[in-house]
């Protein structure tokens, strides 16, 4: 393996012969445990130790479980050397935080090992937030300092070939297992460092968990899934953290296997299992302002890629001009989410921002073209007991004079709270027959009509 290099000694370290041995062993240094300010700065010194001792060359032959082996002798020997006094437990627990510091991201690691973690919320150095089951609590995880923060910030963001300092204060990044990364940083960020981490699951989604968790019924997930075969264009909207892109993923399972897909994103986030899948990411500027790549751009050259669909994962700005295009010119079964409140919100939503790619286009040509390029717009929300829910399916049926015409065909009804918090309510049909049915059945994909009967309450 290796070892740790000669300890490097000073005129303070040389003992004179005729001091009696016992003198020369440093005093022993004073136990901690858990997060106390005494623990940190043991942890730090015990660090910087380490790393003054290594040898880097040979640490980059070894293999990650190799070297947490070796990492884990080298700290035990100089907590011994040291004269370091802790008992068991805090022994293991540097050990631990060391192994972390060295190969992971230091305090998070513990929280990204817990696959119930959805979020981790980084408010400063001493202040971590996670969410659990849709709740907010806050955790006894600290950073040393925001010295400390921004080291593990830094690890985060040059994986990905980004920065983040004065000059470019807010970035966004992703970890390796896909999880999304936010960060903010003084002077923008007022407290220290903030960083919000948006967790993926280990194992992917899928539609069946989405039944068990009362996202939706079966009734829907046979209509969605009916949607996404059929090639029709689907718009996801709601709220932060609603689970669009969660749910992007798992529609997307539903795309046939020969199909070539290209997706677009600001920062890769989605999941497809298809075997033909272009992934396209945009980048942002270099320090001196130049080298942006929007995703106006990477649509326009999706487009020559030949795609048979694309995939947004977020229209907000001028590439929404391009995106309707594509669908309205054969890229037909293309998907994108949006952030809005409601359906008839995010129509809105789209005019404003192809305002934004075209000036002074009239509204009535922006809502035409809206009409024409999007076929269902699925509505998600996160109910105040945490629980995300797709509250409304909705059929864009056109145009009537200068509105763009919808009708609703599930909607979900909430019916009261119970006394714990939970959310009670049910899903319905409107009792409308969506137009789109007649084009499901040219695919091959009958519905029965039993699904849209609204006398049938869907629990």
């Amino acid at each position: 393996m290796f070892r740790l290099r000669d300890r490097l000694t000073t005129p303070a370290d040389v003992v004179p012969a005729d001091r009696p041995v016992e003198a020369r062993a440093p005093a022993p240094a004073p136990a901690a445990s858990g997060n106390s300010r005494a623990y940190q700065q043991m942890k730090a010194r015990v660090h910087e130790l380490l790393l003054s001792r290594l040898d880097l060359e040979a640490m980059e032959r070894l293999s990650p479980e190799q070297l947490r082996t070796e990492l884990n002798v080298m700290v035990e020997r100089l907590l011994s050397e040291e004269n370091v006094v802790v008992n068991a437990a805090e022994r293991r627990s540097l050990v631990r935080d060391i192994q972390n510091e060295m190969l992971g991201l230091g305090p998070l690691e513990a929280l990204l090992a817990d696959p119930t973690v959805s979020d981790i919320l980084v408010n400063g150095s001493q202040q971590v937030y996670i969410e659990r089951r849709g709740q907010l609590s806050l955790t006894d995880v600290t950073f040393a300092d925001d010295n400390h923060l921004m080291k593990i910030i830094d690890k985060i963001v040059s994986r990905v070939g980004r920065r983040v300092d004065e000059s470019s204060p807010m970035v966004d990044a992703r970890l390796p297992d896909g999880s999304r990364v936010n960060v903010i940083i003084p002077p923008l960020a007022l407290d220290g460092p903030v960083m919000s981490i948006r967790r993926f699951a280990v194992v992917p989604l899928t539609i069946d968990n989405l039944i068990e968790y009362q996202t939706l019924t079966p009734a829907v997930a046979q209509v969605l899934q009916g949607l996404v075969a059929a090639e029709l264009n689907l718009i996801i909207s709601g709220g932060t953290g609603s689970g669009k892109t969660t749910l992007l993923n798992i529609l997307s399972a539903s795309i046939d296997a020969r199909e070539r897909v290209v997706t677009i994103e600001d920062a890769d986030e989605l999941q497809l299992r298809q075997p033909h899948v272009v992934r396209l990411e945009t980048r942002p500027a270099n320090i001196e302002g130049r080298g942006e790549v929007t995703q106006r751009s990477l649509v326009r050259n999706a487009l020559r890629m030949r795609p048979d669909r694309i995939i947004l994962g977020e229209v907000r700005g001028a590439e929404a001009v391009d995106m309707l295009q594509a669908m309205n010119t054969g890229h037909e079964g293309s998907m994108t989410t949006i952030h809005a409140n409601t359906a008839r919100d995010a129509l809105g939503r789209l005019e404003n921002m192809l305002s934004m790619g075209v000036a002074n286009m009239p509204s009535k040509i922006a809502r035409t073209q809206i009409a024409s390029a999007i076929n269902v717009i699925v509505q998600v929300s996160r109910l105040t007991d945490g629980r995300r829910k797709i509250i409304s399916v909705a059929e864009i049926t056109g145009m009537e004079g200068d509105v763009i015409t919808m009708q609703e065909i599930f909607t979900f009804r909430q019916t009261g709270v119970e006394t714990d918090g939970t959310v009670k309510g049910f899903f319905q049909a409107t009792g409308v027959r969506p137009r789109f049915v007649e084009r499901l059945k040219s695919r091959g994909i009958a519905l029965p009509e039993s699904l849209f009967d609204p006398g049938r309450r869907m629990e």
